[in-house]
């Protein structure tokens, strides 16, 4: 590895426009290739970025000796697919929420990787953010005492067109796993594994979940009660509530630079953690660190969880009787 890590995009999509944007503020990292299934796809990404390799194809991409890492930005119904493929390429990988469509493509990735030795992490990006590494020191530091609840959102209206990545169930679609996943993560996060879960939706004409609820039950007697949408903008805000107190994310609490927290007894006290550039730089510079260090796997965010995670939104589909045609 060079000094610079050298970053590839496999996908230059919207998501992957902010990742590229995040790469550029740091000093120690760049995104040198892209691919893309067209040349003038790849080309126009690679203007926006000043980037000099541009790959037609995914598997151009996965094979260019100067990269160190590739950050899949494609749809979810890809992800696993084209992570198995970078890794089968020697790549290390960064792959965007959510890890995959459920937990045995998850399992499959992770044991990719596992077997090569090669790093691999989900792109929660929100676990990394300077305000919510302060959320989890708090919690830590019983700053709220004993967490007895988590109360989140993230919700927003989306027009309706059927054959969108939102919408369509060939693409992954529905609120669950497009941003459903980040108050999912930020409960696991906050409270391990729930034994209990229970869902209801309401599902739209293409058969995806437009509007969720769910409640988390824990071991310890701890509740979590989640919303997501793509059909409402909800007030995108995370409660964490202790036995002492409470932690609120402001909203947009997934991109959030500040937090009130308020102990039993003492007046509440906001606490500002700004991040750097649009936020997505640091879940690369946790990458970086990891390949430097000779980690396989973010002890922020491991794989483990990961499966975890898409086993919890497996069980949140079939209680909502909501099953993708890959599967």
């Amino acid at each position: 590895m060079t000094t610079r890590f050298r970053w590839g995009i496999l996908g230059p999509g919207n998501i992957a426009a902010k990742f590229a944007a995040g790469v550029a503020a740091l000093d120690d990292q760049e995104v040198i290739a892209v691919g893309s299934r067209t040349q003038s796809s790849a080309d126009r990404f690679a203007d926006r970025f000043d980037i000099l390799r541009r790959h037609v194809g995914y598997e151009a991409l996965a094979a260019d000796p100067n990269v160190d890492a590739i950050y899949v930005a494609t749809p979810h119904s890809f992800h696993c697919e084209h992570t198995l493929l970078a890794l089968r390429h020697g790549k290390h990988v960064l792959c965007e929420k959510p890890f995959a469509i459920n937990a045995a493509q998850a399992k499959e990735m992770v044991d990719e990787a596992r077997r090569r030795k090669l790093f691999l992490m989900e792109a929660m990006w929100s676990r990394f953010l300077p305000i919510i590494v302060e959320a989890r020191r708090l919690i830590a530091d019983s700053a709220i005492g004993k967490v007895q609840m988590i109360q989140a959102d993230f919700g927003f209206r989306a027009s309706f067109n059927p054959a969108s990545r939102l919408f369509d169930p060939a693409l992954g679609g529905g609120a669950l796993l497009d941003v459903g996943v980040y108050p999912i993560s930020l409960a696991t996060m906050v409270l391990g594994q729930p034994d209990r879960i229970a869902a209801v939706a309401a599902l739209g004409a293409t058969g995806i979940d437009e509007n969720t609820g769910i409640l988390f039950g824990f071991p310890g007697g701890e509740v979590a009660l989640l919303s997501t949408s793509v059909r409402a903008t909800t007030p995108q805000e995370a409660v964490i509530i202790g036995d002492n107190g409470t932690i609120r994310l402001h909203s947009p609490w997934w991109v959030g630079d500040a937090l009130t927290l308020h102990c039993a007894g003492e007046e509440p006290q906001v606490i500002r953690r700004p991040y750097l550039a649009n936020g997505y730089s640091h879940e690369a510079i946790e990458v970086a660190n990891c390949v430097r260090g000779g980690k396989l796997e973010s002890e922020t965010m491991s794989l483990d969880e990961s499966v975890r995670i898409m086993a919890i939104m497996d069980e949140i589909r079939a209680q909502l009787g909501m099953k993708y045609p890959m599967e």
